[in-house]
């Protein structure tokens, strides 16, 4: 492939991962636990918009900063999680961009699934890690971009960045000038699967972006 995007360059337009953390580098421990509160407080109110049975919690990880987590109950009794990253939150309610259908909208979807849908557990071993990239992560968003751009061909699949190590890279061949790959890091990717979002949602986010950028669509 030509002119490759660095991965920050496509980082840059996700609202996730480091970027996720930014509020912390210039808040006190104070504000930041008052925030943390406030979005908390903010998610469960607006998912109890569409559900009755609602509960959340906060987990801090490494590098992304606090993650939220809600649990949604169906009428079923069967109870489905989806984890949040601060930034996309505050954005999201900053905008009074329908935050409670977006919000609702991730549960719909894994409601779909009956039975119900716990968040995936990390890998506990390098072996897990790369059985979750090699047969599950891999193929589904290899899947999910050519079946998106379908008939076009896209180039999709993994590659390795010096600053950001292994990273999942999706383009377009046809782009011969500027910017014609997005590269997301793996770890991105992973947490997201574990979150119960689709990493593949990165991508094609990445992707639509460069075909902005060339009057593709």
């Amino acid at each position: 492939m030509n002119n490759k995007t660095t991965t920050g360059e496509a980082v840059k337009e996700t609202e996730t991962g480091e970027e996720a953390a930014s509020p912390q580098e210039t808040m006190t421990e104070e504000k930041m636990a008052e925030l943390v509160q406030a979005v908390h407080h903010n998610g469960i109110v607006a998912l109890k918009m569409h559900f009755n049975e609602v509960q959340g919690q906060v987990l801090n990880l490494e590098p992304y900063g606090p993650v939220f987590v809600f649990h949604v109950m169906n009428e079923e009794k069967e109870v489905y999680s989806c984890g949040f990253f601060l930034r996309e939150l505050i954005a999201r309610f900053q905008s009074n961009n329908s935050p409670a259908l977006w919000m609702a909208s991730f549960f719909i979807d894994l409601m779909k699934v009956k039975g119900g849908k716990a968040l995936t557990p990390p890998p506990a071993s390098e072996e897990e890690a790369k059985a979750m990239i090699d047969n599950v992560l891999v193929p589904h968003c290899i899947a999910a971009v050519r079946e998106e751009f379908a008939p076009e061909q896209v180039h999709a699949g993994l590659a390795w960045n010096e600053t950001h190590g292994p990273v999942f890279e999706a383009g377009f061949p046809a782009v011969t000038e500027g910017n014609n790959v997005c590269a997301i890091p793996l770890h991105m990717l992973l947490i997201h699967l574990q979150l119960n979002r689709d990493p593949s949602e990165l991508l094609l986010q990445g992707l639509y972006n460069i075909r902005k950028e060339h009057g593709m669509d």
